[in-house]
């Protein structure tokens, strides 16, 4: 409703996007849910038109456009279908260390993969005892001559079995503890590597998740992101500058939920008119468009502040995040609730944004652990105000 100005480029990235949306994902995006099917036919399209070069420099063959154009994409796609969308933005994520720290040779090696769609990527942290506290992971690297030998399970991990690279946080000292971690990049075909049980999940059924095995995988010591100890500290830039593509996955879900339901109200005849003329149920849309236009301005601000370089950014990214995906929780309960029965069919896409909204409160970092980041990030601001 409320009108944004794009760039031409923008127009574009949201042009293309909706075209991949309407022909190659909408059709199918029940079926693919139902049977908890991955079909790689419209990530294929993303990778023709470019959308995975978006954030990748235009020196690796990338767009070098930033995280508001990101998330534009996201934004759009996940109205057709949130758990394709998770497929895409999982592949952007896994890249994000590459481009934080990563050597200009390891830049040049697999950067342009990743901008082509030829390499899709995966990101993985959390283990079976590490996940809100991810400090506890337990995945060991240790260094044997001119290689690392890696031993632990990776769990819960998006584009698991199905990426062609893994970026894989291990430990390289298990002293240190946190500082003691170290990010690796690991190929898919690489020995000792295999993927291991598939998630059955509540919601983004199209999108795989599943274990990562690693038993005595030997990798090149080149392949070691950065240097040995700063594990951590690529994960949590790269989760920060992530999070805010789940909001746009968030509010690209609600417009979708929105959009169905508000149809489906206009079009229901109950006591001889529309059921939308009934004051609860039209007040019921005006706060869910509300609730995700305050939603989809505050994303917009936290890209613009990441793409203006902000020294830090963890609070709005976590802002943004937790508020946004539960404004999509929201929005689609009530969506479901304003279709009746029928929203609560499986043939309906409202009950699918609904359980597809659940997810995004929970993967990559919690509403909760987000609350805490902002919470400490408060405290700093104005800890300085009161020295002042």
């Amino acid at each position: 409703m409320i009108e944004r100005k794009l760039t031409k480029e923008q127009q574009v990235v949201v042009e293309v996007a909706n075209y991949i949306g309407r022909n190659y994902i909408a059709p199918h995006a029940i079926e693919w849910d139902e049977k908890e099917v991955y079909d790689p036919t419209p990530i294929k399209a993303m990778a023709q038109a470019d959308l995975f070069g978006l954030l990748i420099p235009k020196e690796y063959g990338g767009l070098g456009f930033g995280s508001t154009e990101t998330a534009l994409a996201m934004e759009t796609l996940s109205k057709y279908c949130p758990g394709v969308a998770t497929t895409f933005a999982a592949g952007c994520l896994g890249a994000l260390p590459l481009l934080i720290g990563g050597t200009k040779a390891q830049k040049e090696k697999y950067l342009p993969l990743i901008a082509q769609g030829k390499a899709l990527c995966a990101f993985a942290l959390t283990e079976p005892q590490a996940g809100s506290d991810a400090a506890a992971i337990k995945t060991t690297a240790k260094k044997d001559g001119d290689h690392y030998i890696l031993n632990g399970i990776k769990t819960w991990i998006t584009n698991g079995g199905i990426a062609d690279i893994y970026v894989i946080i291990a430990l390289t000292d298990p002293k240190k503890g946190p500082r003691g971690a170290s990010a690796f990049i690991v190929h898919k075909n690489d020995p000792g590597f295999v993927p291991g049980r598939k998630e059955k999940k509540m919601g983004l059924r199209s999108s795989v998740t599943s274990e990562l095995i690693l038993m005595d995988c030997r990798i090149p010591k080149d392949r070691l992101i950065g240097r040995e100890g700063m594990g951590f500290i690529l994960a949590v830039k790269a989760l920060d500058l992530a999070r805010p593509g789940v909001a746009a996955q968030a509010i690209g879900l609600a417009q979708g939920a929105m959009e169905v339901s508000l149809l489906h109200a206009k079009r229901r005849v109950q006591f001889g008119q529309p059921v939308y003329n009934f004051q609860a149920v039209s007040h019921t849309f005006a706060e869910m468009a509300a609730r995700l236009e305050a939603a989809r301005s505050l994303l917009y601000d936290v890209t613009r502040m990441i793409d203006s370089k902000a020294k830090n950014i963890s609070g709005a990214s976590a802002m943004v995040k937790f508020y946004a995906t539960d404004m999509a929780m929201w929005v689609s309960e009530r969506a479901v609730q304003m279709m009746g029965g029928l929203g609560y069919s499986r043939d309906s896409l409202a009950q699918k944004y609904m359980r597809d909204a659940k997810c995004l409160q929970i993967y990559e970092g919690t509403n909760e652990i987000q609350k805490n980041v902002l919470a400490r990030e408060l405290a700093k601001i104005y800890q300085h105000e009161e020295a002042a």
